[in-house]
């Protein structure tokens, strides 16, 4: 009887670690990047005896555990409208560092970029672990990116149709960008040159009522002549260098008989003015992306994700992150590459955890540790028995 009660202790004791698991799980019910982890049960040595006939006997010694697994199935993905908060939409993990070096490994996607612009953990602190275009490990940082440098226009795009049976005309609000991206309002000037070569115009082109320079365009059946769709200037405002300037009227550019109505005006150009970070976020690729108030973009580090080679080689860690295990190496690479998943910004991994399978796994821990009780229980009743007998 005693074997017996010493077998019901080991249910009790194998229970209740089953029922603090449980416990753990549906307390993570809305822990970000959460993993449900589920206790392995095992049986305990047996005592082998040979019988008299030939046959043997096994009695075994009750219940153990061999300790926890992880679930590593995806959460759902949840909307946050927090452009720094990033989910991983398939496999990885991102990889955090301490100042000491130390990595660890996470789920829950819950980042900011700190005073000094450096992408780090909200919970403690830890920074990014970015990859730059040569390999190598990086802070994912705003350093550098915080404003877009202007730049020269190299050419000005026109379209519309300038009326043959005029003899002058003149574009304006042609709207260039100098070196430094400050903007320069020009005018084109068009003066036709018929008379002496039939479909010709000279341009010149004007800075206020300083002239740039001029050209001459030529129009065969009323389209520009090929070899003279792209007129070139050698710009140079005050106090700025040089640049060369490319009028282009290479399509949708016409000269057609339209009384003295002329449609020809610029409607492109490719240069910008300075700008400053109006924006961050991360693409699915897990790239920086920078935008500026000019419109302009630029791309900076991209995130390093982490595999796993088995479920052995985790370990939990708390507070939503894990570290390697059993001396098992753990595979890098980028996001949207190879078996990795791929990046979502503004949205967080939501634990796994399944409450209606908690709750039926609950259920079965109530009543194994209600069985192993009532074991002991009877154990105790025969043995009050027993003494009983032996007393008289």
């Amino acid at each position: 009887m005693l074997d017996s009660i010493q077998i019901g202790m080991t249910g009790l004791l194998g229970y209740s670690k089953g029922l603090r698991v449980i416990a753990n799980n549906t307390t993570n019910l809305n822990t970000p990047g959460y993993k449900t982890a589920t206790l392995q049960f095992t049986d305990l040595f047996y005592a082998n005896t040979m019988l008299a006939g030939g046959g043997r006997e096994q009695l075994g010694y009750g219940v153990g555990t061999a300790g926890t697994t992880l679930d590593f199935r995806p959460g759902d993905l949840r909307q946050t409208g927090n452009a720094f908060d990033l989910g991983l939409d398939g496999d990885g993990l991102f990889i955090l560092r301490d100042g000491d070096g130390r990595v660890r490994y996470t789920r829950a996607g819950q980042f900011d970029f700190d005073e000094s612009g450096v992408l780090v953990s909200r919970n403690d602190g830890r920074k990014v672990v970015g990859v730059d275009a040569a390999g190598n490990r990086v802070d994912l940082s705003l350093a550098g990116m915080r404003a877009s440098a202007g730049k020269a226009t190299a050419s000005a795009r026109f379209t519309g149709n300038l009326s043959s049976t005029v003899t002058e005309q003149t574009v304006g609000s042609v709207k260039i960008h100098d070196s430094l991206g400050q903007e320069h309002t020009l005018s084109a000037k068009f003066t036709s040159t018929d008379t002496v070569t039939p479909g010709s115009w000279k341009v010149e082109l004007f800075d206020g009522t300083t002239s740039v320079g001029t050209s001459e365009i030529v129009f065969v059946d009323g389209r520009p002549r090929a070899d003279a769709t792209k007129l070139v200037f050698t710009y140079a405002p005050a106090g700025r260098d040089a640049q060369q300037l490319t009028l282009d009227f290479g399509s949708d550019v016409t000269s057609f008989a339209s009384g003295n109505l002329s449609t020809l005006a610029m409607t492109s150009q490719d240069g910008y003015a300075p700008g400053t970070l109006s924006k961050a976020t991360f693409d699915e690729k897990g790239t920086l992306v920078a935008t500026y108030t000019n419109g302009q973009t630029a791309k900076g580090a991209s995130l390093l994700l982490a595999r796993y080679p088995s479920i052995d080689a985790i370990e939990d860690l708390g507070g939503n992150e894990y570290g390697e295990a059993n001396g098992m190496a753990w595979e890098t690479g980028r996001a949207g590459e190879g078996a990795f998943g791929t990046v979502r910004a503004g949205v967080l991994e939501v634990s796994n955890v399944d409450l209606s399978r908690e709750f039926s796994d609950l259920v079965v821990m109530q009543r194994g540790y209600q069985a192993s009780s009532q074991v002991i229980s009877t154990a105790n009743d025969m043995l009050q028995e027993l003494f009983k007998v032996i007393g008289k």
